[in-house]
């Protein structure tokens, strides 16, 4: 009988046991806090897009000195990739699926990069193809995987050192000996003589898109700037605004246009032109009304240090766009690290050159 009892104490000792075990485990799963990691594309420009808000802030003398209104009280989260479904996603047979198919298409990067759509439809229209599109190039035969989901490193921008893996290098690593590619060297990139043009974003409305969330600017082409970045020059753009009804603002960018032409520019059309002799004056107008119209200088323009580039605004009224009158001068900025010509690249550029033949 003892031995019986002391089985059965045993056996209730156990049986405790366990339930004390089963009743920790579970408490230790209810109070313990579930650990997640994070997925390193959480630090992309695509995801977050810290560039256009660094160089929008007033901290950088950029529109917010104008505007008074926070980035992340504009409505400019509608193009980032917050999930992989904004490029991946697909449907199929009534289900959803992932697609790398789909991610790598044109049409897919083109939803979210306007201008350069922009751009690509002037070519259309122009019977004139970017050199690498007219091959049936698409975005992801040049850009990597690290361009568009990140190394888990927030950057301040896509122009910072180390942000992209892309550069004309990659495909073409040696030049051909030519008398241009010999007197440039390194001190001017490809993009200053191989880009035709850029597409600009002019008198971009910033009463309407803070209002609406809708972008309204008038396109402008047929001209391409010249800006020093990383060390060589590089092609440039611009952008102008309208703020607070007669307030304005400029933005000099070093800036690629994929529009890329297989013949370089002729020396002519960089040296000695009478854009660069304007240039050298101290001030040129580069935009005005015409017919009531926004129209622009054509031709290779040097963002010079000290120069003063003249600009006509347009005010966006009910629909239609409208001379602004009496515009402010115009607030200036240097973004994605592009810094203007020096005076003495001035003094280069004023030389006179014949083409190689």
């Amino acid at each position: 009988m003892k031995k019986i009892k002391n089985l059965k104490s045993l056996g209730m000792l156990i049986l405790l046991g366990f339930l004390f075990g089963i009743i920790g485990f579970l408490n230790k799963g209810i109070t313990q806090e579930t650990k997640t990691e994070r997925s390193f594309y959480e630090s992309s420009l695509h995801y977050y897009a810290h560039g256009m808000a660094y160089w929008y802030s007033k901290e950088n003398g950029g529109l917010e000195t104008l505007t008074g209104i926070p980035y992340d009280n504009l409505a400019c989260n509608q193009c980032h990739a917050k999930t992989c479904d904004r490029c991946h996603k697909v449907e199929m047979d009534g289900k959803l699926a992932y697609s790398v198919k789909k991610a790598k298409s044109t049409e897919n990067c083109l939803s979210c990069h306007g201008r350069h759509k922009t751009m690509l439809s002037i070519l259309k229209s122009e019977e004139v193809k970017d050199v690498h599109f007219s091959k049936g190039m698409e975005c992801m035969n040049c850009h990597t995987q690290k361009d568009i989901h990140g190394d888990g490193k927030r950057y301040i921008s896509m122009r910072e050192k180390g942000a992209m893996d892309i550069k004309c290098e990659n495909c073409h690593p040696e030049r051909p000996e030519t008398i241009s590619h010999k007197i440039h060297k390194d001190k001017l990139d490809c993009t200053a003589c191989h880009v035709r043009q850029v597409i600009t974003c002019a008198s971009c409305h910033m009463d309407t898109f803070i209002k609406t969330g809708k972008r309204v600017s008038i396109p402008l082409k047929n001209w391409v700037f010249l800006i020093n970045y990383d060390g060589k020059v590089v092609s440039g753009n611009i952008q102008t605004f309208v703020v607070n009804k007669n307030k304005t603002f400029i933005i000099f960018a070093p800036y690629y246009s994929h529009d890329a032409v297989k013949q370089g520019r002729k020396c002519e059309e960089c040296h000695a032109t009478d854009i660069v002799k304007k240039v050298n004056t101290g001030e040129i107008e580069i935009t005005w009304i015409e017919n009531g119209n926004l129209t622009n200088l054509k031709g290779v323009i040097p963002i010079v240090e000290g120069v003063e580039y003249k600009n006509a605004y347009m005010e966006y009224v009910d629909g239609k766009w409208i001379p602004l009158k009496d515009p402010e001068k115009p607030l200036s900025q240097f973004v994605v690290f592009g810094k203007p010509l020096t005076k003495d690249q001035l003094k280069k550029l004023m030389l006179p050159f014949k083409s190689e033949k």
